[in-house]
């Protein structure tokens, strides 16, 4: 029902409006309908870093609302991402309203840079292949560092910053982190099940994180 209505809607915003269609069962892949060329995305493309990160909340996703981003060909953009939910409420897709505001901004920032208040819009990766996803959280956060000197709590804390990110649903990503950080699969995946484990027992409530609480060393979870 939502595919069949974003072209029409998207028609009556205006040329400067993009409405994409996301499924989140489908990461990897996950626009199922298109309408506008704002981002130029088509059927098929990937999600965005903030696909990524309404993934990780799970259901307790919340919608952005008027955020500001800037695609790979330069363009401002307002964006919205509306959390789409199933009869139980489970997240299962988006709806992403696009609308291209760079004529807007570059004007509004003559007026905001005289006035100091101007704030550049935060680069997004609005892409056909969720791999260049996964690289540019990479490089987001490994920030210049070279993988190969990472010490062991260097790569948990490159790995938790990923997986707060929501890369780890895509199911091509752990290979392309591994090869980044220039250990074997099977660490990294070591390193996801530490930083979760870790996460699971500081989290109010659980056995561990009660005071007085006994840890058993050693012993895998």
């Amino acid at each position: 029902m939502l595919a069949e209505i974003i072209g029409p809607l998207t028609r009556s915003l205006g040329a400067n409006y993009e409405i994409v269609l996301h499924d989140y069962r489908i990461p990897d892949r996950s626009v199922v309908a298109v309408a506008g060329k704002v981002t130029e995305r088509r059927i098929g493309s990937a999600m965005s870093e903030i696909g990524l990160s309404v993934m990780a909340e799970g259901n307790e996703a919340r919608d952005r609302l008027n955020y500001l981003a800037k695609a790979p060909n330069g363009r401002i953009i307002n964006s919205s991402t509306i959390v789409l939910r199933d009869e139980k409420r489970k997240v299962f897709g988006a709806l992403c309203i696009n609308m291209d505001v760079t004529v807007i901004r570059h004007a509004a920032a003559i007026l905001d840079t005289l006035s100091g208040n101007y704030a550049e819009p935060k680069p997004t990766t609005f892409t056909n292949d969720i791999r260049d996803v996964i690289d540019a959280a990479l490089r987001e956060v490994l920030g210049g560092r070279a993988s190969a000197p990472l010490s062991r709590q260097d790569r948990l804390e490159v790995i938790r910053a990923l997986d707060a990110r929501g890369i780890f649903n895509v199911k091509r990503a752990m290979g392309r982190v591994a090869a980044a950080l220039s250990v074997s699969r099977a660490t990294a995946y070591f390193c996801l099940q530490t930083v979760r484990s870790e996460a699971a027992d500081t989290t109010p409530g659980s056995a561990a994180a009660k005071p007085g609480a006994k840890r058993v060393s050693g012993r895998s979870r």
